[in-house]
């Protein structure tokens, strides 16, 4: 697993696999109920296998150890 971490925007990805060529996201299931203010967004490929996870309000949902280990991308 690898994660990045948009500290600015306090926004998380978590991929699984080493890397996602442009365009092999070709849908997005959001996750309902995670917690107020946050967003959950899982990246499928076209045979329906999780490709990643995106995270919007990762600090509220997320541990901070994870994210502060993570490299930024902001």
């Amino acid at each position: 697993m690898h994660i990045e971490y948009d500290r600015e925007n306090d926004t998380a990805y978590l991929s699984f696999v080493a890397r996602i060529p442009d365009g092999a996201a070709v849908r997005q299931v959001a996750v309902d109920g995670v917690a107020p203010d946050a967003e959950v967004m899982l990246d499928l490929d076209a045979a329906g296998r999780m490709l990643g996870i995106e995270v919007t309000g990762a600090r509220r949902v997320l541990p901070a150890e994870l994210l502060d280990g993570a490299p930024s991308v902001s």
